[in-house]
């Protein structure tokens, strides 16, 4: 069973997000897709952020009715600052049967090789 894991601050969350995740659980390989709601990304400023748990509880009443896309707080529970790359490696430690594919919207895109190991992102995921 391979799961999308959508990254973002969603801040808020909004239609594009949803049409995003929506589609990659419909139209691709992807079984379920995970809204990976991030406390905060270290390559953007926390001024104009939400409160993690407000943005949290948004995902959560916009995704209600689709069964498809979970919402999750599991960078909420690991260290701080996030990076998808340890969450990545929780992930995959926690859930071994799962199989990982990540989905990010065009900001994150841009700024990619900023991330911490992004080469074994690339590497090890699709």
């Amino acid at each position: 069973m391979k799961t999308g894991l959508f990254f973002g601050s969603f801040n808020p969350v909004h239609i594009g997000h949803l049409i995003i995740a929506n589609y990659m659980a419909t139209f691709t390989d992807l079984k379920e897709v995970w809204l990976m709601v991030s406390p905060h990304n270290p390559l953007k400023l926390k001024s104009g952020l939400a409160n993690m748990y407000d943005r949290l509880e948004m995902a959560k009443l916009a995704t209600e009715n689709a069964p498809q896309i979970k919402v999750s707080d599991i960078e909420f529970k690991l260290p701080q600052p996030s990076y998808t790359i340890d969450t990545l490696t929780y992930l995959k430690e926690k859930y071994p049967e799962k199989e990982f594919a990540l989905i990010m919207g065009a900001d994150n895109l841009t700024s990619l090789k900023k991330w911490k190991n992004y080469e074994v992102l690339l590497a090890n995921h699709e």
